[in-house]
């Protein structure tokens, strides 16, 4: 049994797929202890005759299939994720190429901490990449206090005991946003995660010709990877401040791309259908507590979003992306910070105060907000008497025993 089965899915992969697979060859982890699955998604650039003649030539043992084009990354995947014999399994895009070290040091990191997923750092060729998660290399991570949710590619080492076990596969029906499914959910049922920052293990190419599957779709595919992503949150995680924290992730990176900028160049048609679309999400999902997570001018779109008010919407965007700086007012006993974006305090808008209000660090002018913290409610005039008898009582207990 090999250590880790390196699972390639590749359609008009040329000629990035020659480093690709070179960087799989060079690996300090050695030939014996890996292999390779290879799936040839209905290529006509040569893409599959490259793969067998390296399966011929290859000291790592390589299994090449060739497939009529599925349409996406997904089947490619499961297919060889069922024919994977090693005992973590890594899905390489063919665009894509490791690190010399990485599957040595992802493999020894998951030995050493027994977690089911290893993310090892992702640096961009030609491309931007993730960057919060990369702050140090932990052994164990807690995802509902880290920022490991804002990398659900499916560029990961994942042991393939828990893939078996939960029968985990990437869902076909879906044209985008699969890998993130995939991944949130063996986060979420694994044995725990853990994070490699102190060495490059995988870099995330940008092709030439601009042809890359996360570039491509459209917004209903994208409501469709949202409503998916919510729907397992909720079925996994119990009602409280973990769910919270899960579901700010689907709304800013997700229903926030998708009423941004963008709706001001959106035809009146779109833009009632992204609102339709938008509306069951919002009505199920949203509440108080997933948006106090978020910063005030983009739960402000959201709120406008659950509202329905495509009018308030493009407003608030237009007024963000002039850069105007909204007042900053503070409640009467100084407890609350509020951001005075439009129609704060408008009751024709019907906007509670509440969306205006700094509950997570935010940025004013160039200048960080912090909220105010707690401060602990003055005890009622019995509570206080009472415990000032308390003192008195053990200060004259005092003196009469040191008398």
């Amino acid at each position: 049994m090999p250590d880790v089965t390196v699972v390639v899915g590749a359609y008009e992969a040329m000629p990035y797929l020659i480093r690709c697979l070179e960087s799989v060859e060079t690996q300090t982890i050695g030939a014996d202890r890996i292999e390779i699955v290879a799936v040839d998604d209905g290529s006509t650039d040569g893409t599959g005759e490259y793969l067998e003649e390296f399966a011929a030539r290859s000291k790592v043992p390589t299994r090449v299939i060739r497939q009529k084009n599925s349409g996406g990354p997904s089947g490619p995947r499961n297919v060889g994720l069922g024919l994977a014999r090693g005992r973590y399994v890594f899905f390489l895009d063919a665009d894509d190429y490791f690190g010399d070290e990485a599957l040595e040091r992802m493999v020894t990191m998951a030995d050493r901490a027994g977690t089911d997923v290893v993310l090892g750092k992702v640096v961009g060729v030609n491309r931007g990449a993730p960057k919060s998660m990369w702050g140090a290399t932990k052994e164990r991570v807690d995802i509902y206090n880290s920022k490991v949710i804002y990398t659900l590619s499916a560029q990961k080492l994942f042991r393939r005991e828990l893939l078996e076990r939960l029968s985990l596969r990437f869902d076909e029906n879906l044209k985008t946003g699969e890998d993130a499914l995939f991944t949130m959910e063996a986060y979420l049922r694994g044995a725990g995660v853990s994070v490699i920052s102190n060495y490059v293990c995988y870099y995330l190419v940008g092709r030439d010709d601009g042809k890359h599957v996360t570039k491509s779709g459209t917004y209903v595919w994208r409501f469709d990877s949202m409503r998916a992503m919510m729907a397992l949150i909720h079925r996994i995680e119990p009602a409280g401040p973990k769910r919270d924290f899960l579901m700010v992730r689907p709304f800013t990176v997700g229903t926030l791309q998708q009423f941004g900028p963008v709706v001001l160049k959106d035809s009146e048609e779109v833009r009632r259908h992204k609102m339709e679309l938008a509306a069951p999400l919002m009505e199920t999902y949203w509440n108080d507590g997933v948006a106090r997570l978020i910063k005030v001018p983009e739960r402000l779109r959201l709120a406008c979003v659950a509202r329905g008010r495509m009018d308030l919407l493009i407003e608030m965007v237009r007024y963000v992306q002039a850069k105007t700086v909204p007042d900053v007012v503070k409640s009467r006993d100084g407890r609350k910070i509020y951001l005075a974006y439009p129609h704060f305090r408008d009751k024709s808008a019907r906007l509670a105060d509440s969306n205006y209000e700094v509950t997570v660090p935010d940025w004013h002018d160039g200048k960080r907000i912090e909220p105010p913290k707690a401060v602990a409610p003055r005890p009622s005039l019995s509570r206080r008497v009472v415990g000032r008898m308390r003192r008195d009582v053990r200060r004259w207990k005092k003196r009469l025993n040191a008398a």
